[in-house]
Parts: C-alpha cells; structure tokens; sequence
C-alpha cells in the first residue's frame, strides 16, 4: 500500500464523514488576520478575538495598520501571545499595503531628493492587484513576513484568495503519520493537490474536515478510536 492509496483513502473517509465543508467562508482581510491570531491556540478564542475586533473597529489590514498596538492587543489577549501576534498583524498588514495595496509608490529623484508618486493606471484596491499575481510569489511575498510561515500563508491563500493550495498543518501530518503516511511535507502538498485536481473548493473543504477529525480525535487523545490508523498495516 503506497502513500498516494493511503491519501486517497484518507480523502474518500473524510468525504464520507463529514461531507462537503464551506469552511472557512470570510472576507480576504478577515481570513488574513485570523491564519495569524490561530496560531498556537483554539478556534474558539479566534472567533472571539474576530468579533472584539468588528466591535473595535479593527477588521480591516488598512485598520490595523492604522491602530495603536494597545487596542490591538486588548481585543486579541484572549488567543494568548498577544504582543507577538500584534506585530505580526501590523507586519503583514504594512507588506500586503506596501506590496499591493494604494501605498505602492514610484520613487525618483526630483531635485536631489527621494519623492515617491503613485504608479499610474494602478488600482488602490490590494486585492485586485494580488489576483494578477502568481501563487508562488504571492507565497513568497507572504512568507518574508516574519512570524507567517507556510501554514499561515497557504491558509490566506487557499481561503482568502481562493487559489488550489493545500494546507499542511500539524493535524494533517499527525492524521498522515498514523496512517503510515512517509513523504515529507513538500510531497504531500503535492500528492494532495493532485488527488483534489487542484481543485481550490475540494481543498478548502479537505482542510475544513482534517481539522474537525483531528479536533475529534488527534486533540482528545482518542487514538484507540481512529479508524485512519488501520491504514497502517
């Protein structure tokens, strides 16, 4: 049994469990924010955290570039490692506005001086201008950001952008491991890619249903109870 047969079976089990998932259904600039507050903590204080910040007024990359790190930290404590998770937020908010949104300027030089003008017929809108760009240098852009790793930028591509990535997150490789599962990280990307057909609905619904079996089981210890793991045989 080779692990192309596992994967697919993986698939095929999930699909069967849980069906289709429309998961995670949001705004890009909320997508954006909550792939950085999910880090190292439950959905649950993320979706907390979201809608302290809709109350505050901070929703928005361009909002939370704007914001004093204060208010920031007060609506997003409850995810844990807030001041980090701040700046991570005021880091990736300025590259996606420095890179593509109506901060993008033409330097030059006008009497001895550095002066920066909007680059002509460019629109201000960051996601129209993303959307023209390659998901590979989307990915790198995002990547230069320090504290979003590949998790964080294939979740903010796959749900925020809509582009066939697949998301290798800590339950996949758990879920893949238990199964006897023994390409690295980069294979398995690619094996899952393939066996969704690049498909970016199929890959957001695979990621939605790893998280809830990895909830159910993965995350409560109840490993006696997996059926993936009879995979591994």
């Amino acid at each position: 049994m080779d692990d192309r047969y596992r994967i697919q079976t993986i698939i095929s089990f999930l699909n069967t469990t849980y069906g289709h998932l429309s998961w995670w259904d949001a705004p890009f600039d909320e997508v954006a924010i909550g792939a950085i507050l999910t880090q190292q903590t439950r959905w649950e204080n993320v979706t907390l955290a979201l809608w302290q910040l809709h109350a505050a007024g901070l929703a928005t990359l361009s909002s939370i570039d704007a914001a004093d790190p204060g208010e920031i930290e007060q609506c997003i404590r409850c995810t844990g490692f807030y001041r980090v998770k701040t700046s991570r937020l005021r880091r990736l908010a300025a590259c996606i506005l420095d890179n593509f949104g109506d901060r993008m300027r033409n330097k030059h030089l006008v009497d001895g001086r550095m002066t920066e003008e909007p680059i002509p017929d460019q629109s201000k809108d960051y996601l129209e201008q993303m959307s023209r760009i390659d998901t590979e240098e989307l990915r790198r852009t995002l990547l230069m950001v320090n504290g979003v790793g590949e998790e964080t930028a294939d979740s903010i591509l796959c749900y925020g952008l809509f582009r066939p990535v697949c998301i290798i997150d800590a339950y996949t490789q758990r879920i893949c491991e238990c199964a006897g599962i023994r390409s690295d990280q980069k294979q398995l990307r690619q094996l899952f890619l393939e066996e969704l057909h690049h498909d970016n609905a199929l890959l957001r619904s695979f990621h939605g249903q790893i998280v809830e079996y990895g909830k159910a089981y993965c995350g409560k210890k109840r490993c006696s109870e997996c059926m993936i793991t009879a995979l591994n045989g």
